[in-house]
């Protein structure tokens, strides 16, 4: 297969949540929340969180098992895997590595790629580009978070907010002429914005992991502006508009994010697929996870053209303008 004409199209997909779910009123018992609080501010109403014994990499290992059931491939038809996260088994080695071992890939590249929130968008636009070089045939993209390992629990701002899980896609190169696939991607970064969303450690400042910080109103209005943006950069470069789009699935960072984008896109609410409500933000697995969820429930039907747009720390941000 030459590298002409090729692009990348979503070939199976699969999903995985702990089975530990912590709801609002739990939380309430031990911060100054309550329920109420927590779904007029966020939407959020419980959340999934890893077992002490449970890694990223279990997480992951999990979402792209069912992955490649679903694409009826198995380890040897895999060329690489690209698992994006912020929160790794290790610091070194990566945790693509070891969900390779797990899954018994033994031939691929294995990589993390950590744009927090935007790890997903900025992993499949990896993948898109090297499925589009030739280099690639079939690439494992995942999202696997264990964000409850970097929260302060003490703290009621950031800790109701964020849950684990792991989502995953499998992408595969096709040259097809039937308009499937990734259309468009675009990401960005701007690290002048790095104080609003961050941790308070890391490996070279504090020898720690840290704990999860942010300024929520920034960041609230850096994300409805920027992923706003990119979807119409994205429309506007393929010859489309507000009204071609079927469904919406974003990154699940907070209910009112979504329903502000949607304002500003002229888009109704019905089109955003949103699983914030009982996953809460799962940092880079929130678009799988949304995606996988939507695909079970039967909402998403092949021809469906989708929008996956996510903004993160850094700030980074993108989106990508799938038809499945």
């Amino acid at each position: 297969m030459t590298a002409n004409n090729l692009h990348a199209i979503i070939r199976g997909y699969g999903s995985y949540l702990p089975e530990k779910i912590v709801t609002n009123v739990q939380l309430q018992q031990t911060v100054a929340t309550s329920d109420e609080w927590i779904v007029e501010r966020t939407g959020i109403r419980q959340r999934h969180i890893a077992g002490d014994a449970e890694l990223t990499s279990d997480l992951g290992t999990k979402a792209a098992q069912k992955a490649l059931e679903n694409a009826g491939l198995s380890a040897k038809d895999i060329d690489m895997v690209i698992v994006a996260t912020s929160t790794p088994d290790e610091t070194m080695p990566a945790t693509a590595t070891k969900i390779q071992y797990n899954l018994g890939i033994t031939h691929a590249a294995a990589f993390d790629l950590n744009a927090a929130c935007a790890g997903f968008v900025y992993a499949l636009t990896t993948a898109d580009c090297f499925i589009r070089s030739g280099l690639a045939k079939r690439i494992l993209v995942i999202g696997a978070e264990t964000y409850s390992r970097i929260l302060n629990w003490e703290d009621r701002s950031t800790c109701i907010l964020f849950g684990d899980g792991a989502g995953a896609f499998i992408l595969e190169a096709s040259q097809a002429n039937d308009n499937k696939g990734i259309l468009f991607r675009k990401i960005y970064s701007d690290g002048q914005y790095h104080a609003i969303l961050n941790t308070t450690g890391g490996v070279s400042s504090t020898k720690t992991a840290g704990f999860l910080t942010m300024n929520g109103k920034e960041v609230f209005r850096h994300a409805v502006a920027k992923m706003s943006d990119v979807v119409e950069d994205g429309l506007k470069t393929l010859g489309l508009t507000a009204s071609d789009v079927d469904w919406v699935v974003p990154h699940q960072a907070n209910i009112r994010i979504l329903q502000a984008i949607a304002k500003k896109l002229g888009l109704e609410e019905e089109k955003f697929i949103s699983t914030v409500s009982h996953h809460a933000n799962t940092s880079a697995a929130s678009i799988p996870l949304a995606f996988c969820e939507a695909m079970a429930t039967q909402k998403l039907k092949s021809g469906n053209l989708l929008v996956m747009p996510a903004l993160g720390a850094g700030l980074s941000w993108g989106a990508c303008i799938v038809r499945i």
